[in-house]
């Protein structure tokens, strides 16, 4: 094998892309910074116990795992940051009241999300928590869009749904046994094999094969609550739903709902959303509430939040021009070092010759070189 090669879907990140994805982390995390959240910074390493604490299965066999050279204990590489800030806010920061945070950084998955997708995805994301209203989850869903006007994605789209439907028909099962598998097919919309699912009432089923179908505008929340068994967790997230979406859409949100989103189920535990944008078949962003993961840490608190992968979204954004540059030649004297240092304190590129050779500028657009005039060293701009 040459020593040169990467493992699949691994992938090295070079110049124009680099500086592209770095110009957009720094204006995604200036963006939370306005909002009034704190950056993190979770370790990329943690003890397993801890790293997959309230989060189900599935981020399980997406983690890589070692062994501990100092402890003996199993470590993971983690691949998704959310657990990690939920632990900070319980454990760490333990503070009353609400917090917010947000963070950037590198997850590693041992399989890739898809054909296209790498298995180190940069996170990026933001948490709320210590509010249990509704107000939290507007105000997640609100810089989740923020997100996506950031690198001015086309026609954004919003779509809701909430765990509580799903929970409170599963209270119905004779045997719990089957939550999964009944979970599975109501993801894939498998009237058929719901039907065919031995062990469920007759009126979770039907109930069941219902969801599959609930979904399109925010019309469908009175179609649900007309088809839906008369379940007070039902309705109480039907209401829920309702008055999220009618806020984001008097903000100019575009919103739909799908009552058979059961993605994370077992983790989120109330409204979730996903975002996408036209001509991008899975979603960009994805969020929702997540109450109980905090509890494992000792401090159950309430929990909302999101996150997208860094590359996918720079993929949405216009492609940067290059960066504007100084060409200056290499000289060793006083006067002109000078000059260089103080164009470079105020923001300037400048970009010195080596003796020898052509400047590799790529990556630059030179508009301007440094010229020795009769004053003495001077920035001249070049014609266009």
């Amino acid at each position: 094998m040459a020593k040169w090669l990467l493992p699949e879907y691994i992938a090295d990140v070079l110049p124009a892309e680099a500086r592209h994805l770095e110009a957009l982390r720094r204006g995604l995390l200036d963006l939370y910074g306005s909002y009034g959240y704190e950056l993190v910074m979770p370790p990329l390493l943690e003890y397993l116990d801890s790293l997959l604490t309230g989060t189900g299965q599935d981020l399980n066999l997406r983690t890589f795992k070692l062994v501990d050279q100092l402890s003996g204990k199993t470590m993971g590489l983690r691949a998704d940051i959310t657990p990690q800030v939920a632990r900070i806010d319980a454990h760490l920061l333990n503070r009353e009241g609400v917090v917010r945070l947000c963070y950037a950084g590198s997850v590693l998955h041992t399989r890739p999300a898809g054909m296209n997708a790498t298995r180190e995805p940069l996170q990026v994301g933001a948490e709320l928590y210590g509010h249990a209203g509704l107000e939290a989850d507007l105000e997640i869903a609100e810089l989740a869009l923020a997100s996506l006007a950031l690198v001015q994605a086309d026609s954004p789209r919003l779509d809701l749904s909430h765990m509580g439907v799903i929970r409170a028909l599963l209270q119905t099962l004779t045997a719990p046994e089957l939550a999964d598998e009944v979970v599975a097919m109501v993801r894939r919309k498998d009237k058929p094999g719901l039907r065919d699912c031995p062990g469920l009432p007759e009126a979770t089923r039907r109930a069941l094969q219902t969801l599959c179908g609930l979904y399109g505008g925010i019309e469908i929340l009175q179609q649900a609550r007309v088809t839906l068994p008369e379940q007070a967790g039902i309705h109480q997230a039907l209401d829920e739903l309702q008055t999220l979406a009618q806020a984001l859409g008097a903000r100019g949100a575009q919103i739909t709902i799908d009552l058979g989103e059961m993605r994370g189920y077992q983790y989120h535990s109330g409204i979730v959303f996903a975002a996408y944008c036209h001509n991008i078949p899975s979603a960009v962003i994805r969020g929702g509430r997540y109450d109980q993961v905090g509890q494992a840490f000792g401090r159950a608190r309430a929990a909302t939040g999101f996150s997208l992968d860094l590359r996918e979204l720079a993929a949405l954004a216009p492609t940067p021009p290059a960066a504007p540059a100084i060409l200056a030649p290499w000289s060793d004297e006083t006067d002109l070092q000078t000059l260089i240092a103080h164009l470079r304190v105020q923001g300037n590129t400048v970009v010195q010759a080596l003796p020898g050779h052509e400047p590799e500028l790529q990556e630059y657009r030179i508009d301007r070189v440094l010229k020795k005039t009769a004053q003495g060293w001077q920035v001249t701009f070049l014609e266009k």
